[in-house]
C-alpha cells in the first residue's frame, strides 16, 4: 500500500490508474504528472521511491509551480481569494457546500433553486427531475389497486339508486324465520291474541 495525500492506494496498480484513485485527480491530470516527472507509466506505483511520491504530492497540491495551465485546474478565480486552485479530496465537498450556502444566503435565483431542490442549470423539469412516489397512472389498460377501490365506490354512487326494502310488519301472518343457508325456511307459528276479561261492574 502506498499513501498519497491521505489516500491508501494498492501498490500493484499502474501509475495512471493508481493516481486516479485520488479524488480530484483525473486521467488527464495523472498523465500530465507522469510526463512532467518523466516516470514510466507501465511500472507499478508500489515500486516508486519516497522522493518520487513526495514530488507527486507537491504537484497535486500546487500544480501551477510545475507550469500547469490555469484551464487545467478545477477551481479558477476563487470567490474569496481570486486565485486559481486545484481542489482535492474533502476540500471539494467542503467548497461546493460553502458555495451553495452562500447562494442561499444572498437570495440569488440559483440559491432559490437549490433551496427548493430544483434544477439549477436550465434543464427541463416537465418530464424529468420529479421526486417522490410514483403517480397513480394506469399502465396497459389495467387499473392500479389504489384506483380499483375508488372506482368501485364511484360506480355504486353513480349508478341507479338502490331500491329500499320495505320493512316487514311485526307480527304479520306468513312471516318467515331466517335460518342457515341450505335449510328450508319454516313459517312462524300463529299466535292468537287473548282478550282481557271485562271488569265487573260495581
Amino acid at each position: 500500500m502506498v499513501r498519497i495525500l491521505g489516500n491508501d492506494i494498492p501498490g500493484d496498480k499502474k501509475m495512471v490508474i493508481a493516481l486516479t484513485q485520488i479524488k480530484g485527480v483525473g486521467y488527464m491530470f495523472a498523465n500530465s504528472i507522469i510526463n512532467n516527472l518523466k516516470i514510466d507509466s507501465s511500472i507499478r506505483i508500489g515500486n516508486l521511491s519516497n522522493e518520487l511520491i513526495k514530488s507527486i504530492e507537491n504537484i497535486i497540491q500546487n500544480p501551477t509551480s510545475s507550469n500547469f495551465p490555469s484551464w487545467f485546474l478545477n477551481r479558477r478565480k476563487d470567490v474569496e481569494t481570486g486565485e486559481d486552485k486545484h481542489l482535492i479530496t474533502s476540500d471539494i465537498d467542503f467548497t461546493v457546500r460553502n458555495d451553495v450556502e452562500r447562494e442561499k444566503a444572498t437570495g440569488s435565483w440559483r440559491g432559490y433553486r437549490h433551496m427548493f431542490g430544483l434544477k439549477v442549470r436550465g434543464q427541463r423539469t416537465r418530464c424529468t427531475g420529479r421526486k417522490g412516489g410514483a403517480v397513480g397512472v394506469a399502465k396497459g389498460g389495467r387499473v392500479l389497486p389504489a384506483q380499483a377501490g375508488g372506482a368501485a365506490e364511484g360506480g355504486a354512487a353513480e349508478g341507479a339508486p338502490a331500491v329500499e326494502e320495505a320493512p316487514a310488519a311485526e307480527g304479520a301472518k306468513g312471516s318467515t324465520v331466517a335460518t342457515k343457508p341450505g335449510v328450508e325456511n319454516k313459517q312462524a307459528p300463529k299466535t292468537e291474541k287473548k282478550e282481557a276479561p271485562d271488569a265487573k261492574k260495581t
